[in-house]
């Protein structure tokens, strides 16, 4: 009898969960979690570097009042130098200006910020500060990097997504070709949620008590000229959520996230993601996901630009695709974007890799768009690039990987949780 009992509450809480759609589902899994969501935002996709930066320049050189920029690095390059000397003319305005980067992102790029970059920086009144600099002994160093990418202006409109501040994101390099990015800029009450983050991790760092009113604008007004619109039917009334990872306050949020979205979604799944180390629980995720029917489409660059890492995320794709995922190869060069779309009902857009690192260690920042607008364009950008790729088969993956790499891929595998 109480088996009985248990199959049928079972039976009946499928039932109610399988009568309501993915977009209702994460909604109601986020909020039961914390995390709020707002419903005036517009929402701009920048779908290359040359876009992202062309029109955060415009909105930075407009600022009145206060620039906020958090990435996990500045490339000392010319798209850096020109950032920088637009930030000195905005201080000579008044604008108030606060940069942060963070130490293990500047230490591993082939063009940091040095000692005297910073000097001079500062003494043109720029306020920069490093988060956690590296250290002896370093390897206290490697977990829990600020890897977030946040520009927010006037507290009125932001940026986020996948991209730090480097020529490649423009020019691409010599070792994969073209860098293919994504970011977004935001609108509305949303942005509040970002100051929120870089102002508690600003004043972390510096022992400052940055606060007030000025700061938290989002929804009022932009008045920015010459920006690229949200030209979707749903601008302004777009509902949004800002999920923030932070290792000693929400360390488990993006695997809540990406888990439940992957378990709750009922038609299609497509993934961009570039260091594809999948942890174990995502995995399941996405297989249990094929199983019932779900089309899951992976979009994986056949480039990369750092050893190792690939050979295991390979090894992760071809995996899916023998239990039937849709895996795509991107041939011109690196996709580094990290993006997800739902049923054709929601997206994702932001800093996070699928891998142990990003869920499991680093501060990383999301937002999900639940407007099905939004999702339509970056589901357009899916099908356009899937047409700028090979479709990986069997026949494929042994033209696309030697055996000696297939074997790499499976030792790579074993290191998935270092990644």
């Amino acid at each position: 009898m109480l088996r009985h009992k248990v199959l049928t509450l079972f039976f009946l809480l499928s039932l109610s969960a399988s009568a309501q759609t993915s977009d209702s589902l994460i909604v109601r899994t986020l909020k039961a979690n914390g995390i709020r969501f707002s419903h005036d935002n517009s929402v701009t996709l920048l779908m290359s570097g040359q876009e992202k930066f062309d029109d955060m320049f415009k909105a930075i050189r407009q600022a009145k009042s206060s620039i906020h920029l958090e990435y996990f690095n500045f490339r000392n390059d010319s798209i850096a130098s020109l950032l920088f000397d637009i930030l000195r003319e905005k201080r000579r305005e008044g604008v108030e200006v606060r940069a942060m980067f963070d130490g293990f992102g500047n230490d591993s790029n082939n063009q940091p910020l040095r000692k005297r970059h910073l000097k001079k920086l500062r003494a043109d009144s720029i306020n920069i500060v490093e988060y956690s600099p590296i250290r002896f002994p370093w390897i206290n160093h490697i977990f829990g990097r600020d890897h977030r990418k946040i520009v927010v202006i006037d507290g009125k409109v932001a940026y986020t997504g996948g991209m730090n501040v480097a020529d490649y994101y423009i020019k691409g390099t010599k070792q994969v070709g073209e860098w293919r990015d994504m970011h977004c800029r935001i609108e509305g009450d949303a942005v509040n949620e970002l100051q929120a983050i870089f102002i508690r991790i600003w004043n972390r760092t510096t022992g400052e008590n940055v606060h007030g009113a000025k700061y938290y604008r989002g929804g009022t007004d932009t008045k920015f000229v010459g920006l690229k619109p949200d030209t979707t039917a749903t601008a302004g009334r777009k509902t949004v959520a800002i999920i923030n990872r932070e290792p000693y306050r929400t360390p488990a949020i993006m695997r809540t996230f990406y888990i439940n979205a992957i378990n709750q979604a009922q038609d299609s799944i497509k993934i961009i993601n570039p260091y594809f180390t999948l942890i174990p629980k995502v995995t399941k995720a996405l297989t249990r996901a094929i199983r019932r029917g779900v089309k899951v489409e992976i979009i994986q660059s056949a480039k990369s630009d750092i050893p190792l890492t690939p050979d295991c995320a390979y090894y992760q794709a071809h995996k899916l695709m023998k239990r039937g995922a849709t895996v795509w190869m991107y041939k011109p060069g690196f996709h580094h974007s990290k993006i997800m779309m739902v049923d054709g009902h929601y997206c994702t857009v932001g800093s996070t890799n699928l891998d142990a690192r990003s869920l499991k260690c680093d501060f990383e920042e999301n937002a999900v768009i639940v407007d099905r607008c939004t999702t339509r364009e970056l589901d357009e950008m899916f099908i356009r690039d899937t047409k700028k790729s090979f479709l990986l088969t069997p026949t494929t993956w042994k033209q696309f990987r030697t055996p000696w790499q297939r074997f790499v891929g499976k030792f790579a595998h074993l290191l998935a949780p270092l990644l």
